[in-house]
């Protein structure tokens, strides 16, 4: 095994083009830690964030980027006995908290942050699940209890994080409607699962909540827009339901929220990576997505312009735009 590995870093902080090419040295795993031959990543909103310094969780210069990892244990360290060398796993790169990042041929990584891949998923696409998944799987388990035929609306429904919500609850029992900006985005809504559709630059929320419900409300609105959007959620959600947020970054008026008595409940999915507090927990979730996928019931739609480590910037870029559905895959290897 080379000694030096491929990699693309940021030495400062910008726009999608602060990233260059560099061969830096190949990452040795320590106690508790696997060495990761890397098959993939994904962009994800946050990589774009730290990368532009728009949130200040940035790893030491020069910086490896980006979380979500698919690919095979390449070397396993002291006290890990549940991977071996072989083992293709999905999950994440503790990138934040100084253990290297995806946009590399290898990284090391905390082993309870991973899992073994899906068998059902080829090994690139389950890249794409680590972020969106465990944040739909959090929202939709850990923070409420589905029951069957609760009525739910995804709002963004066509997103990374939506598509994967609009499956999971209807593999949960629910009942489903999305909204999405345009009709090549209502069809990706659609095949995820969706029961219904709503083109919300065409329809208020009072039409889809009549339409949809007769007036009555959503029991659980999941909001992966948030911010400015977190009004019409509190809007849409019958009184007394749940609404699951993944951007609350936001000067928001509860008026709304607290006369209807609502329950407002925040995803953050990368915390105990960034503290280092519950990484087991991590691992265990990303086990459940495994077998949502093995399943049947959980496949991530994969945009189908294609990028690699060398075309990182350009796909960093084409994220920024908000034109893409699903996932935007990056192969490494």
């Amino acid at each position: 095994m080379a000694s030096t590995m491929k990699a693309m870093v940021i030495r400062r902080t910008g726009g999608a083009d602060v990233f260059e090419q560099a061969e830096l040295p190949r990452p040795v795993p320590g106690a508790n830690q696997v060495l990761v031959k890397i098959k993939a990543t994904s962009v994800n909103p946050i990589d774009c964030k730290v990368r532009s310094g728009a949130v200040a969780i940035l790893p030491p210069f020069p910086a490896v980027l980006h979380g979500d990892i698919s690919g095979t244990v390449a070397e396993v360290g002291q006290d890990v006995y549940h991977f071996h060398e072989g083992d293709e796993v999905f999950g994440f790169v503790g990138w934040t908290g100084g253990e290297g990042g995806a946009l590399a041929e290898y990284a090391v990584c905390d082993a309870r942050l991973l899992s073994p891949a899906p068998k059902s998923l080829p090994l690139e696409e389950a890249a794409a699940l680590p972020v969106v998944a465990l944040t739909a799987y959090q929202g939709l388990q850990r923070k409420i209890k589905l029951g069957k035929d609760t009525l739910v609306l995804v709002q963004g429904g066509a997103g990374g994080v939506g598509h994967i919500v609009v499956q999971m609850a209807k593999a949960l029992g629910a009942q489903v409607a999305a909204t999405a900006s345009s009709d090549e985005k209502i069809a990706v809504a659609v095949s995820s699962g969706a029961d219904w559709t709503i083109r919300y630059d065409q329809e208020t929320v009072k039409e889809y909540v009549g339409r949809i419900t007769g007036g009555r409300g959503f029991d659980v609105v999941f909001d992966t827009a948030g911010g400015a959007n977190l009004p019409k959620s509190f809007e849409a959600a019958h009184p007394g339901g749940d609404i699951v947020t993944i951007a609350a970054r936001a000067t928001v008026d509860l008026s709304l929220m607290h006369s209807k008595g609502l329950n407002l409940y925040v995803v953050f999915s990368l915390l105990p990576i960034l503290t280092r507090e519950g990484r087991e927990v991590i691992g265990k979730d990303l086990a459940a997505i495994a077998r949502f996928a093995d399943d049947g019931f959980l496949r991530p739609i994969i945009y189908p312009k294609g990028f690699t480590l060398d075309s990182i910037a350009e796909a960093h870029r084409f994220f920024e735009t908000q034109s893409h559905y699903g996932k935007i895959l990056v192969r490494v290897g």
